[in-house]
């Protein structure tokens, strides 16, 4: 076992363009997880972290998908459970909100301060854990390299902790102790 960072409480990892998929929806049955996804899921497992997805699925709003798809879906990844945002309209839980987060750390008791928030898209997984004082790590993959250039403009009151090559490289950072 993988010394702990005794730091980090929890890791909340969005999903399309972070995890896997191209930054668009695509459904769980049709989904597929970057080759290092899942090796990054076990190594913080394994480190005694606590290991969370969280995204915004407004097509269940449209029936093209269900939460229960979802849940399933990231339990077979390892994650120890799951916040998804099934709503279009503006909500308290659609991410750039921090519902999702704040309910997080009521369930589980976390200091989100104590966390880390990795995800490809700025203007929502980066304001998102901002807004909750968790750590920011940004991937290039997905929407993560047009999030740092051409979109930057829309998060521009925040700077990732650090950017990640892609999921692994992002956890590889966590479990060095860099949080």
């Amino acid at each position: 076992m993988i010394k702990p960072n005794l730091d980090v409480q929890a890791v909340f990892m969005d999903r399309d363009g972070t995890i896997g998929g191209t930054g668009h929806f695509i459904h769980p049955k049709d989904f597929e997880l970057y080759p290092n996804a899942k090796e990054a899921i076990m190594l913080l497992k394994t480190s005694g972290i606590k290991v969370f997805a969280f995204t915004n699925q407004y097509r269940i709003s449209r029936g093209e998908a269900s939460v229960q798809d979802f849940e399933e879906q990231f339990c077979e990844y390892g994650f120890d459970q799951s916040y998804i945002c099934p709503h279009e309209q503006e909500c308290s839980c659609r991410k750039p909100k921090p519902g999702m987060l704040l309910h997080a750390s009521e369930q589980h008791d976390l200091d989100l301060s104590k966390c880390v928030v990795i995800g490809d898209v700025g203007d929502t997984d980066m304001l998102a854990a901002h807004a909750v004082g968790a750590t920011k790590i940004m991937v290039k993959t997905g929407w993560g390299e047009s999030s740092l250039t051409k979109f930057r403009d829309r998060w521009s009151e925040t700077e990732p902790d650090y950017i990640a090559e892609h999921i692994l490289d992002a956890v590889h950072w966590i479990i060095r102790g860099n949080v």
